[in-house]
């Protein structure tokens, strides 16, 4: 049964447009012609999940499937986790508004170490049993469908899911989009044969790909073993091509983190930093198609509207095509006013082509990762640049335009000395030296520093640094940042690495850890505002658990890699290899690289030792490739296209179109801003000739009328759209409503002079119809009828105005009304009334006032001010309808004018 959105979703939810499910492209299945009910469940607030590109292709992935529908959930924000939990309502899935416990299964994203806080947060809203011994019978004969089946996906579930075994039924291991729908056929066929929920899972723990941790036990030295005879000793993760066609994304009505189109166009690295998880995670690497990356970029912005698109990959630069497919792509939407960024990219392959790509107006900035600032530790680390290719390639994008680029650095890399750790800030000041030109502003740098944590599955997992180590080497670099001019320093909070770090690489035993810091207010740890609460809780929980003994180990840094092995030069290696044969407790997931491999490479970094990159040059023997998890895929990239030069958008105005719109249904909570985005992206799919603003960011020339407050549905809304060619306006009219939402009614539209005022300097006055209920419910139409008759009988009712200054003005209401009468529901053709039989104390109100652009405006919560103070009464003021807004030349010698003549002007209503 449905949740009812409408008593939670008020105006007073902060974006309550979040949590809609109703965004160009979402999917919307019968809820009863599905055989298996999946909700994907980013344990995010919405703009971090409607986001992510994972999410969205697995959502659409599944919604593709024939009897599988696909729906999404979000974490709320805290005001409306206050309201669900106040009115014991179950966390909801946005499009179905099913409560989540009525779902099959709940699959959620689990992609960094302290987010699992997060999942267990919406566990509890859904009121769904956090652990899966919770969701089971003792009998272990637990009916399917008595609770959703809960399982975790991403990059931290399939590195070290030991910590969080104790809350899943099973964990999805690597790609999703052949895994998923094996899962769904699983599941159908056990809903169909009536398994039970336990021999539904030892089905799904045949399936490559699923870790059914029930079926597994913790040795006292941490590692995992089968307890079940039909069970894999290791699991293998899953791998996949990309798929661009299922990477069209829905089109958010809010801002949303990265609010473009993105598609993936390399997955996997073979660059074999040493340090980094997601390279070692993602082998083997696999090019898309050069066409295909083409073909759904150029599908992808028709169907979305968006003005600005991503390629994505772990190291976009070693996307061979990257220069040819992007510049085919700006050439061929050079029409548009479209920009490409990329996320940060390799510095030895910037080059003049790919400036020209993101170039242009609303350039992107641009962000390298050097990592290390000497040779030495980026030889260390395997990161494979060259001191003079970093100059290059911040010297090129300099000449090209940029004055403004992001560095990412590292510290507390193994083997790193104070010399290394002050050569960041040397090489920040060679660049900036580098980087200056006569009667030009010099370069500017915006650095991050985060401290090395180390993750499962790379060479580098064997070692760890004290906080003070990092504290004393932060230190340094500030010392040194504080004499640099054009540099911004921002500094990753050793804390959260401490506790990455702990979380990330335990065993099973951070099971009830986990559980207790969010019960002690853990949760949303990643965001900087959340730190202290965060820390305190993670450190609460883990003294309660009795291992404080094991998180301090941590702090203090457990084995210095470097320090060991110079120490060992003159001794045996015994200690060491000891260190490295121990179990550990992700053992158990095969991720096809041979751990051996990664004792090697760890030689190797010792010695620092540099190993190429396997996609373009000799095999490093790293294991990953063969007939399970396939083999490194580049596709010789195609000839690059002549640079047919940056977009300048169309300025000229040649044509003006007025248009009356109403904002119905849910529309009504999406804000103004968002609004005009709507309008935005609506006339790039409807590929209307719109005019565009000049300067740096160009705008479309699209004005709107009053803007309308949250919440307040309206038939009477006016905008004007310049364009830059003549067009028949019924055209304009068609073309413009059929990239609308349904809620977004085009009424009728008119040609007006391109040089005549701004819609919003012309509105004279609006119509409102105001639905108000007394708090006494004794009070009576005639009250109503009473009050609103010693309204208009005032000469005035003054009203305290404080203006942006800070200025208090009193105001008269009453000179700002020009009319005001109560209206039955049935002359209304909009549903203001959610009772069929309104209760006497309530009434619907129509009133006329001044609605200028100079600030003067008879606002509907100042109407009802002026009606409690001849009343004596407390009025609430259930919805607000604007239905019509007049301007000048429609009241210009009104004054003998009464009422209704006044407003019979107004578009025919819906």
């Amino acid at each position: 049964m449905a949740v009812s959105v409408k008593e939670l979703i008020t105006p007073e939810i902060n974006q309550p447009a979040r949590y809609l499910g109703n965004e160009l492209g979402a999917k919307h299945k019968p809820w009863e012609s599905a055989a298996v009910r999946w909700s994907l469940t980013y344990p995010e607030i919405y703009e971090v999940g409607a986001s992510n590109l994972g999410h969205i292709i697995l959502y659409n992935i599944i919604n593709a499937q024939p009897r599988q529908l696909c729906d999404r959930a979000y974490l709320p924000a805290a005001d409306l986790i206050t309201k669900l939990r106040e009115t014991q309502t179950p966390l909801f899935a946005v499009e179905s508004r099913r409560p989540l416990r009525e779902f099959d299964i709940l699959g959620f994203s689990l992609s960094y170490e302290l987010g699992a806080t997060n999942i267990l947060e919406m566990l509890d809203l859904a009121q769904i049993p956090l652990t899966w011994k919770q969701r089971q019978n003792r009998d272990g004969q637990t009916p399917l469908g008595e609770r959703p089946l809960i399982f975790a996906g991403g990059q931290t579930a399939t590195s070290n899911p030991e910590p969080y075994a104790d809350f899943f039924d099973f964990i999805a291991l690597g790609d999703g989009e052949e895994l998923l729908p094996e899962i769904g056929l699983v599941i159908e066929e056990g809903k169909a044969t009536g398994l039970t929920r336990e021999q539904l899972l030892l089905d799904l723990a045949q399936v490559p790909g699923v870790y059914v941790p029930q079926f597994y036990d913790m040795a006292g030295d941490g590692s995992i073993h089968p307890n079940h005879p039909e069970v894999p000793t290791r699991i293998i993760r899953r791998v996949a091509t990309p798929m661009p066609a299922y990477s069209i994304t829905m089109v958010p009505f809010v801002q949303t983190v990265h609010d473009r189109l993105a598609l993936e166009v390399r997955r996997g690295c073979t660059r074999g930093c040493r340090f980094c998880q997601p390279g070692m995670l993602t082998r083997p690497a696999r090019d898309v198609e050069p066409e295909a990356v083409v073909e759904a970029i150029a599908k992808g912005m028709k169907a979305t509207g968006y003005n600005e698109f991503s390629l994505l990959s772990l190291s976009c630069s070693d996307y061979l095509s990257l220069p040819a497919v992007g510049m085919e792509i700006k050439n061929r939407l050079r029409d548009s006013n479209v920009s490409l960024s990329l996320p940060s990219q390799r510095v030895d392959r910037f080059d003049e082509n790919i400036a020209n790509i993101i170039g242009g107006t609303r350039s992107s900035g641009l962000t390298f990762a050097p990592e290390a600032g000497t040779q030495r530790m980026r030889d260390v680390i395997n990161k494979g640049l060259t001191n003079e290719e970093l100059l290059r390639g911040v010297k090129t994008a300099y000449d090209q335009g940029w004055d403004k680029i992001k560095l990412y650095f590292m510290i507390g890399l193994p083997g790193e000395t104070d010399t290394d750790v002050l050569g960041i800030a040397e090489t920040v000041r060679w660049l900036l030296r580098e980087c200056r030109e006569h009667r030009r502003r010099p370069l500017s740098i915006n650095l991050t520093i985060s401290n090395f944590t180390p993750k499962p599955h790379t060479p580098f997992q064997w070692h760890s640094v004290s906080t003070k180590e990092f504290q004393r080497k932060q230190q340094l670099l500030k010392a040194e940042f504080h004499r640099l001019k054009g540099v911004k320093a921002n500094f990753t909070d050793v804390r959260i690495s401490a506790m990455e770090d702990f979380i990330g690489r335990g065993d099973r035993r951070l099971g009830p850890v986990v559980q207790r810091a969010w019960e002690l207010g853990a949760g949303m740890d990643a965001w900087w505002e959340s730190l202290d609460r965060a820390f305190a809780a993670w450190t609460q929980a883990i003294e309660e658990s009795g291992l404080g003994w094991k998180y301090r180990q941590v702090e203090a840094g457990e084995w210095n890699l470097m320090e060991n092995a110079i120490a060992e030069d003159s001794q045996d290696h015994s200690h060491r290899e000891q260190l490295l044969d121990q179990p550990l407790p992700w053992d158990h997931i095969n991720t096809g690289i041979d751990k051996n491999w990664l004792k090697q490479d760890l030689q190797k970094a010792i010695e620092a030792a540099t190993v190429p990159d396997c996609s373009f040059a000799a095999c490093s023997h790293c294991g990953v490739c063969g007939p399970e998890l396939g083999h490194n895929v580049v596709f010789t990239p195609p000839p690059i296209p002549e640079f047919a030069g940056h977009f300048v958008p169309p300025s000229q105005r040649v044509q003006r179109v007025r248009v009356w719109f109403g904002k119905l249904g849910d529309m009504a909570l999406v804000g103004h801003l968002d609004l005009m985005k709507v309008f935005d992206r609506a006339v790039r799919r409807a590929e209307l000739p719109i005019s565009f603003t000049g300067g740096y960011h160009p705008g479309p020339r699209i004005s709107p009328g009053n803007a309308l407050p949250l919440g307040t549905t309206s038939t009477g809304e006016i905008a004007d759209f310049d364009l830059a060619e003549t067009m028949d306006i019924q055209t304009f009219q068609q073309q413009l409503s059929a990239s609308l939402p349904d809620n977004l009614p085009i009424y009728r539209v008119a040609e007006v002079d391109v040089n005549s005022p701004a819609i919003a300097e012309t509105i004279e006055h609006a119509t409102y119809i105001i639905h108000l209920q007394a708090t006494d419910e004794t009070i009576t139409p005639n009250h109503w009828a009473g009050w609103v008759q010693a309204v208009l009988n005032s000469s005035e009712i003054l009203w305290e105005k404080t203006t942006k200054s800070g200025r208090i003005r009193i105001i008269n209401l009453r000179e700002q009304l020009l009319q005001l009468e109560a209206i039955v529901k049935e002359t209304v053709k909009i549903p203001l009334w959610e009772l069929d039989q309104p209760p006497q104390n309530a009434t619907l109100l129509r009133y006329l006032g001044t609605c200028r652009n100079d600030g003067t405006q008879l606002r509907p919560e100042q109407v009802v001010y002026m009606l409690e103070q001849v009343s004596g009464q407390e009025l609430q003021l259930i919805s607000i309808h604007r239905e019509h807004l007049a301007l000048r030349a429609e009241v210009t010698g009104a004054a003998d004018l009464g009422y209704n003549d006044l407003i019979c002007t107004k578009p025919d209503s819906p």
